[in-house]
C-alpha cells in the first residue's frame, strides 16, 4: 500500500490541541432523508472552523458517476463548486473544540483511505470517534427518530440504541474505519439514524436534529439547533397536511404508528438522566453538577477545550 499520508495535504499553519473528539459524517450512500449532508453543512455554516487536511479528490473521487454542479449564467460559466473531503478544527457553540471530518465517500481507495484517517487519530492524538449514518425503514414521522448505536461505548449503546438487528448490510467507508478502531479498542460511536421511508428521499429536518443530539450525547459538544427545529415544525405541518388529505396515506402512517408502539413497549432502554438503578437525580445533585461544570468552565479560556 502506498503511503496513506499522501491522500490528503496537511495544514502546517494549525496548531491541534491534543484530546479533542472526532466527528465524522460522509455523503454519497443511503444518506435517508438527507441527514448526513444536513447535519454537516450545517455545522460547516454555523460554526467557526479552520482547514487541517484537504484529501485529494483525483485520488478519491469517480467524477463521472458524481458529476460536480457548475453554474452557467447565460453566455458564461459563472461558478464551480470543487467536492471536498476535509478535516476541518471546529468550535461548537459554547467554544469548545473538536474535529470534523466531512465530504464525499470516497469511491476508490478504500483500505489506503481508512489507514489515512487511522494515522490522523493517532498523529492529532484525538480522544473518541463518532459519526453519522442515516437509511430509511418503516417508521412514522409522528414519532421521535430511533437510532441504532454501535461501536464500543456501552453507555452510548445500552442508553439510545433501539433497534438492535443481527443481519448483512452494505458498508461504507467510515463502517470499515469503526471496524479498525473497535479492533484496537479506540472508543469509537456509530449512529444509524431511522428515518421514515416514505421521507427518505426528502430533506429531513429532525433527522438533522436527531443526529445533532446523538452527536452531543458523545462527544459533549453544543450545537445551535434554532434554526433547524423551525425548519422541522414547518416541515411537519406540511406533512402532516398532506397525509389528512390522503386516506391511503393516513392509513399507513396509522399502521405505522402502531407497530412502532407495539415495538417500543418491548423495548426497555436506560435514559442517559438515570443512574445504573433507573432512578432520576435530585434536583440538589443536579444543582451540584452544574456549579462543578460552571466552576470548571470559569477556570478555563475559550480556547481551552473542554473534556468531552
Amino acid at each position: 500500500m502506498r503511503d496513506p499520508r499522501s491522500l490528503y495535504e496537511l495544514n502546517p499553519d494549525v496548531v491541534v490541541p491534543a484530546g479533542l473528539p472526532l466527528v465524522a459524517g460522509l455523503t454519497g450512500f443511503a444518506d435517508a432523508g438527507a441527514a448526513v449532508a444536513q447535519t454537516t453543512e450545517y455545522l460547516l455554516s454555523t460554526l467557526d472552523s479552520t482547514l487541517i487536511a484537504m484529501f485529494d479528490a483525483d485520488e478519491l473521487l469517480d467524477f463521472r458517476a458524481r458529476r460536480p454542479i457548475i453554474l452557467f449564467e447565460g453566455d458564461h460559466l459563472g461558478d464551480y463548486r470543487p467536492p471536498k473531503l476535509q478535516l476541518r478544527l471546529t468550535h461548537d457553540e459554547i467554544g469548545q473544540q473538536f474535529l470534523l471530518l466531512t465530504g464525499y465517500e470516497p469511491d476508490f481507495q478504500w483500505n489506503r483511505f481508512g489507514a489515512a484517517v487511522l494515522g490522523l487519530v493517532e498523529e492529532l492524538q484525538v480522544s473518541n470517534v463518532t459519526w453519522i449514518n442515516a437509511i430509511p425503514m418503516p417508521v412514522p414521522h409522528t414519532r421521535s427518530i430511533s437510532l441504532t448505536v454501535s461501536g464500543n461505548r456501552p453507555e452510548l449503546t445500552d442508553a439510545m440504541s433501539v433497534w438492535r438487528p443481527t443481519t448483512e448490510a452494505p458498508a461504507n467507508a467510515l463502517h470499515l474505519v469503526e471496524y479498525e478502531l473497535h479492533a484496537r479498542e479506540f472508543p469509537v460511536t456509530g449512529f444509524v439514524l431511522l428515518v421514515p421511508h416514505y421521507l427518505a428521499d426528502t430533506e429531513y429536518p429532525s433527522a438533522a436534529i436527531s443526529a445533532l443530539e446523538a452527536i452531543s450525547a458523545a462527544t459533549g459538544r453544543i450545537f445551535p439547533t434554532d434554526t433547524l427545529r423551525e425548519q422541522a415544525r414547518e416541515f411537519r405541518t406540511r406533512i402532516d397536511e398532506q397525509v389528512a388529505s390522503n386516506t391511503e396515506l393516513a392509513k399507513l402512517v396509522g399502521t405505522l404508528e402502531e407497530r412502532h408502539d407495539s415495538y417500543m413497549e418491548d423495548t426497555v432502554l436506560r435514559s442517559p438522566l438515570t443512574d445504573e438503578d433507573g432512578e432520576l437525580p435530585s434536583a440538589d445533585e443536579i444543582a451540584a453538577e452544574l456549579e462543578k461544570f460552571l466552576a470548571f468552565r470559569r477556570g478555563h479560556d475559550d480556547d481551552t477545550p473542554l473534556p468531552g
